[in-house]
Parts: structure tokens; C-alpha cells; sequence
């Protein structure tokens, strides 16, 4: 198995505007996402998500291309700079399809963060199978006429 990266493609019926502002404004993404979030969608912004009390995870915005394209670098200790050695990739390609949005998502960057063979394999496993239960709740939270901005 390749632990280079996570890809996943999901159809979402809400248009790339409404699922863009759903991926980068912090009262959008604790609905589905983290517990709390601080970020402001500008290249170079940092900011940070919470789970729970005591998991506070720093993030920095690389791109952020409303209503095409989001990417993040996250999972690096905080305090430090964002790097591709010390960080995952996550970007958003958000894809105008017949109603509704294409999302395409990556997160990368597992094998550059240097683990070894077992950790690199666990932090794969792990990342992959949250975001096959966060991306389903993103598309719920889409398909509830209330939530959408």
C-alpha cells in the first residue's frame, strides 16, 4: 500500500460558492469538522483547530482561491513554521458539476515527514479513516437547508 497520500472525490449538491464558504469559515467547520476553529481563508493566515480541551492543532493557509481551491498545512508541532518536512497537505479543488460541486480532496505529505515504516503506516491509517467519516458529515451538513450560508 501507498502512504504518499489520502484522495478523495465526492459530489456535493451545493454550488462551489456555498461549499467554499462551508471549508474555510470557522462556524461552518465546527459543524463538521473540529470542536473549534480559528482561521481567516488568506494565503499565510495562521490559525488553529480544536478537538476537545486539550488537542489544539496549528494550521497555516497556502492557498486559498475562493470558490476553486482551499489548501492548509496542518499536524505540525505548535509554534514552528509550516514546512513540507514537518506538516500534511490538505487542499480542497472544488469542481462546478451539473448543480452541485465536485470535491476533490489530498491530504500529503506523510512520507516526507520522515516516520518511521510503522508510524508512517498508523498516521496514514488514522488520517484516512477520519476523513472517510468527515467528508460524508461535510456533504450531510451541505444537504441541510439551514446550514447553508
Amino acid at each position: 500500500m501507498e502512504f504518499g497520500g489520502i484522495e478523495r472525490e465526492i459530489h456535493v449538491e451545493a454550488t462551489p460558492d456555498v461549499v467554499y464558504e462551508v471549508i474555510s469559515t470557522p462556524e461552518h467547520l465546527r459543524e463538521w469538522w473540529p470542536d473549534e476553529a480559528e482561521l481567516d481563508p488568506v494565503p499565510g493566515a495562521t490559525g488553529v483547530i480544536s478537538f476537545g480541551d486539550t488537542k489544539v492543532m496549528p494550521l497555516t493557509v497556502m492557498e486559498a482561491d475562493p470558490p476553486r481551491r482551499l489548501s492548509f498545512r496542518w499536524a505540525y508541532d505548535r509554534g514552528e513554521v509550516a514546512t513540507p518536512a514537518n506538516s500534511l497537505l490538505v487542499t480542497f479543488e472544488l469542481i462546478p458539476s451539473g448543480s452541485g460541486t465536485l470535491l476533490r480532496f489530498t491530504e500529503t505529505g506523510f512520507r516526507e515527514r520522515g516516520w518511521e515504516a510503522a508510524a508512517l503506516q498508523e498516521r496514514y491509517r488514522v488520517h484516512a479513516t477520519r476523513w472517510d467519516h468527515l467528508l460524508p458529515r461535510l456533504v450531510g451538513y451541505l444537504d441541510r437547508p439551514v446550514s447553508r450560508p
